[in-house]
């Protein structure tokens, strides 16, 4: 079996958060880089955002995603954007929502788009 960063599931029957097994001998384990944490736990705010925004950059710099230096130029933009006067919502919006379509298969890097995409919809 892959090493990966997601869920994994063996064998006969068994439930562990939001990972389901079934079969013999089931076993199911998820493992979590607590990206979609923030701080104790609270849903993400707009004041997050522009700390959210450079973890994601760093995280895309150690990743091998094979968009990444555009994904990174995209999210320094959007820093940008977010820590500018007025913000507009409407280009972050966009931005989240290619963000979010970018990096499936990528769990780390997922789960902090979606805080980004919740951190912008509080704006």
């Amino acid at each position: 079996m892959r090493r990966n960063d997601g869920i994994i599931a063996t064998g006969g029957s068994n439930v562990v958060g939001n990972a389901v097994a079934s079969g013999k001998n089931a076993k199911a384990e998820v493992r979590d880089s607590g990206l979609t944490q923030y701080g104790d736990g609270r849903q993400p705010q707009p004041m997050d955002l522009d700390k959210l925004l450079s973890r994601l950059i760093d995280e895309l710099g150690r990743s091998d995603h094979p968009e990444r230096d555009d994904l990174i130029e995209a999210a320094e933009d959007a820093r940008e954007e977010a820590t500018s006067e007025e913000p507009r919502k409407g280009k972050l919006k966009i931005f989240a929502r290619a963000l979010v379509a970018a990096v499936p298969g990528f769990t780390a890097l997922a789960s902090l788009a979606v805080a980004i995409e919740e951190a912008i919809h509080g704006l």
